[in-house]
């Protein structure tokens, strides 16, 4: 049987999913039987080097680089995951959402308590090579199609890998209460 191929990226969060996907610890060595990495930080790999089976994207969207990666690997993943609360509703970033962008800006650039005088005070960076930052964090399902969501900040480990394990094995995936249901 063909490896699976796997990419992987972060958007607007912390890269918290990625750091909950390698506690799966020595599973590592199973899972690399059974699928290969394409783009992904776990490999390098800046650019997608073929189509891939399934892609993983943990954090949501606050600028156009964001939106721009996020629809590259819709075009080139079969399926793709919205990993943790920031790709599925925005998370922690998305706390901006209820104040206006050039509020957000002015504060952190112009007036915040870290603002320091220096050789071109009060500018708000704007650069061509600079990511555009857009109106307010989006979460992935309202830029692309996502077909699965993995939810937790971050997802445990265990539900990473029996999603994975399911997905690469083309078994459904199950959810047990523990998954969305604190006790």
């Amino acid at each position: 049987m063909p490896k699976k191929i796997i990419a992987t990226a972060s958007l607007a969060g912390c890269f918290g999913c990625h750091m909950s996907f390698l506690d799966i610890d020595e599973r590592l060595l199973d899972l690399i039987e059974l699928v290969e990495f394409d783009k992904s930080p776990f490999n390098d790999l800046k650019e997608f080097s073929r189509a891939c089976d399934i892609g993983l994207i943990e954090g949501g969207c606050c600028n156009d680089e964001n939106v721009h990666t996020l629809i590259n690997f819709r075009q080139r993943c079969r399926v793709l995951v919205a990993v943790g609360e920031c790709a599925i509703m925005g998370g922690l970033p998305s706390l901006r959402n209820v104040i206006p962008l050039q509020e957000c800006l002015a504060e952190a650039y112009l007036h915040g308590p870290t603002v320091a005088g220096g050789a071109t005070p009060n500018v708000i960076p704007h650069d061509p090579d600079l990511p555009k930052i857009l109106d307010r964090v989006y979460p992935c399902h309202e830029i692309v199609k996502m077909d699965y969501f993995l939810p937790g900040c971050p997802p445990r480990a265990d539900l990473i890998w029996d999603a994975l394990v399911a997905l690469v094995t083309g078994q459904e995936l199950k959810w047990p209460y523990a998954t969305f249901k604190f006790d």
